[in-house]
């Protein structure tokens, strides 16, 4: 179990690349993994939710509020917006007391070490979205974050109303990290929000597997499953409608 206080760090470390690999990509590079987005729509973007995640915990905010605005900011300005408000989450984070009072939108121990979880994975993914805009390999990912991360989406993001991923047929896909011994997931599809657990169902109609930082960036669609066995319509099913 990775503790309050390592997320921190972690989303400190992740946060300090994205912003060194958008500075060196420029902020009008394309972002491969985001076809839609330029490096600029991608700082805006984690810069905003940076500063909405700050706000809860700093004002322990108690309700959802609404997503702040996008800066209208580009180049070195935009990176400069970006690391402040970065900075300002990671102080906040470290700062606040274990017992704080706040919301958040999904299971966790506590509001603080949700929001500590759920910043250091987002802003890890889109490190990797901003280095791709390099066209080099993104910077290694420890394997019990990344099995930490597949934990979040598979128990958590997609346990919610939201996900899309369905079938008209109950079906069972197993996820499984070659390169951890305990690091398997079935997930049990249906037309009600996926079921997932930690354990190996060997009735699974579909496996996808390989090392647990390849399949977390895999599960969040920044790259292809590295391998599938069984009936690839899955994990095709997964690709398209697992977007958060």
């Amino acid at each position: 179990m990775i503790e309050t206080a390592r997320f921190v760090e972690i989303l400190d470390t992740e946060g300090q690349l994205l912003a060194a690999a958008a500075e060196q990509a420029g902020t009008g590079a394309k972002v491969p993994t985001c076809p839609d987005w330029q490096v600029r729509d991608l700082v805006r973007h984690v810069g905003a939710v940076h500063r909405w995640a700050t706000s809860y915990v700093a004002e322990r905010r108690t309700s959802p509020q609404r997503f702040g605005g996008l800066p209208d900011l580009d180049g070195s300005a935009l990176l400069t917006w970006f690391r402040e408000g970065h900075r300002t989450l990671v102080d906040t984070l470290a700062a606040a007391p274990p017992d704080i009072e706040c919301w958040s939108f999904m299971p966790a121990s506590s509001p603080l070490a949700f929001w500590a979880r759920r910043q250091a994975h987002e802003t890890t993914v889109h490190r990797v979205d901003a280095q791709s805009a390099l066209g080099t390999a993104p910077s290694p990912l420890d394997p019990d974050f990344a099995t930490d991360g597949i934990d979040e989406l598979l128990l958590g993001f997609h346990a919610r109303a939201k996900s899309q991923v369905r079938t008209d047929e109950p079906r069972v896909l197993r996820v499984r990290a070659t390169d951890r011994d305990d690091a398997v997931w079935t997930v049990r599809l249906s037309s009600e929000p996926p079921a997932a657990e930690r354990t190996a169902d060997p009735e699974a109609d579909c496996e996808v597997r390989g090392p647990a930082a390849a399949l977390y960036l895999s599960l969040w669609n920044r790259q292809p499953f590295p391998a599938v066995s069984g009936d690839p319509a899955l994990a095709a099913l997964w690709q398209e409608k697992s977007a958060v």
